[in-house]
């Protein structure tokens, strides 16, 4: 699992690395530059396409000088740099690697206003105004020339961080560098994880440039990104004589009249993803529809006013349910009884929302799963990702539950003040009854023995793998569509 970090945070480890590796800040900018041109070259090869690179006179824009000058040298002849002139302030990375650009001759041009900036007839521009460290609003010539910039039709790539944007916290303005692709820097900065950074950014790809890495997990951080290779290590393969007694048994609490759908799909969700016993709490008129679609799925009638939830070994409760009456006193039943930890999802966490005094009977390792919606109505309304954060952070610690904020790069909070962001995923999953598939694999992973933590990441990650590897051949991802893959992308990640 890798620890994300702060701009300040990102600092430190450029200071640590140059002071304890015995390489120098030009020779870290060297490699940075470096990748970022064989990343360049991965994708984009025919030579005669023409370049302009927009640089600050600040490291980042010492970082395009140094970038020029490379794809000057892998052929790009018809590259051109515009320095933007409106400070006098120039560090010394940028002037040793303007020195060396000028030493080739190159096409340079120096903009004393964002007027002077005629329309280039570019392939691709390059920016470098300002880097990652960016901590105020961008004033003078600086927003006329970024909005100068994102009129131009040419394919955008910014160096580490699209100008104008912070690394974290919510942008001070627009005045934003619009980029098709965002080559970065060791990291994925935290605001490319945010919805926040829709509008600036298309594509992102983190190249390694040799930073201290054992420095980097040392630092204190709440943020972390887990993967592929973390839930391999994760997942425990069936051993010889394992039975379905062994696997758990997981009650799902779902659906009504006209939603039993989404019962269906997170039900179904809960036994492909490997329940050893899987049960369905549904009005007696679903038992057709759950026995054609679900056959290995057991069925106890929403009437049944003798049910014991302690058998259960971990109850969902919430996809399709409804908001009414009976579902609010179902809902107050099994959080009052059932005396051990629930996934809340849909409708449950709409009937928490109306009633508040219902939250403090949440059970302790509860794991609630809201998109955005469901949680402004949870925890009041927000104006911005980071303050959502700010709340997901708070509320986890003082419920000790664990928080699921979906989203493209869903967030993870758990009650010790930690935030995983899930890897996996794709745009293409953006359909109905995703978030009841999310649910059921959740509920089967704590059932299967999982510890909460580990069971809710393993779930999260591979539901967004599933729909990732679909979306490669598929432009709209459905919820049965992931739950048919879950066997085999288990089977793939246990690797047994």
């Amino acid at each position: 699992m890798l620890k994300l970090l702060t701009a300040a945070q990102t600092q430190l480890a450029d200071k640590y690395t140059i002071e304890n590796l015995a390489i120098s800040s030009w020779e870290l900018m060297e490699r940075a530059c470096n990748a970022f041109v064989t990343t360049f070259l991965s994708k984009f090869t025919e030579r005669k396409k023409t370049i302009s690179v927009f640089c600050g006179k600040g490291n980042n824009g010492g970082d395009g000088l140094a970038i020029a000058r490379m794809l000057i040298g892998e052929g790009f002849t018809q590259t051109k740099v515009f320095i933007a002139d409106f400070e006098k302030n120039e560090t010394p990375n940028f002037k040793q690697n303007l020195e060396r650009l000028q030493s080739l001759d190159a096409d340079i041009s120096y903009l004393s206003k964002a007027d002077d900036l005629e329309t280039p007839q570019v392939d691709f521009i390059i920016d470098a105004l300002f880097g990652y460290g960016l901590n105020r609003a961008l004033t003078g010539e600086w927003p006329n020339l970024i909005e100068k910039i994102n009129n131009f039709s040419a394919y955008k790539i910014a160096v580490d961080i699209p100008s104008g944007l912070p690394a974290e916290g919510e942008p001070f303005n627009n005045k934003i560098i619009c980029a098709d692709w965002v080559i970065s820097f060791q990291r994925p900065k935290l605001n490319f994880l945010l919805p926040l950074s829709n509008s600036f950014i298309k594509k992102w790809k983190v190249v390694n440039i040799g930073l201290d890495e054992n420095y980097i997990q040392s630092i204190a951080t709440p943020y972390f990104w887990f993967w592929k290779g973390d839930v391999q290590n994760w997942l425990k393969p069936r051993k010889a004589f394992t039975h379905k007694g062994l696997l758990g048994h997981a009650l799902i609490i779902a659906g009504n009249t006209q939603t039993m759908g989404a019962a269906l799909i997170c039900t179904e969700a809960c036994i492909k993803t490997g329940a050893g016993l899987t049960t369905a709490m549904v009005n007696s008129s679903a038992l057709v529809a759950l026995n054609t679609r679900i056959p290995e799925a057991m069925f106890v009638s929403r009437d049944d006013e003798t049910i014991n939830f302690g058998k259960y070994t971990v109850i969902a409760i919430g996809p399709g349910l409804g908001i009414n009456n009976e579902a609010t006193a179902l809902l107050k039943s099994v959080l009052k009884t059932a005396q051990k930890p629930l996934v809340l999802d849909a409708d449950a966490l709409n009937i928490l929302s109306e009633n508040p005094e219902f939250i403090n009977l949440i059970p302790k390792n509860s794991v609630l799963t809201p998109h955005i919606k469901e949680f402004d109505r949870l925890f009041g309304t927000h104006q911005t990702c980071w303050q959502r954060i700010e709340t997901a952070f708070k509320q986890a610690k003082k419920l000790q539950v664990y928080i699921v904020l979906k989203n493209r790069y869903t967030m993870i909070f758990n009650p010790n003040g930690a935030c995983y962001f899930n890897s996996s995923g794709s745009p293409a999953m953006a359909n109905g009854g995703m978030g009841d598939a999310l649910t059921g694999i959740i509920t089967s992973t704590i059932a299967q023995g999982y510890e909460i933590e580990k069971a809710v990441l393993i779930a999260v990650f591979t539901h967004g793998y599933v729909g990732e590897q679909l979306a490669k051949k598929m432009f709209s991802v459905t919820a049965t569509a992931v739950i048919k893959q879950i066997p085999y992308a288990l089977k793939e990640l246990a690797g047994d």
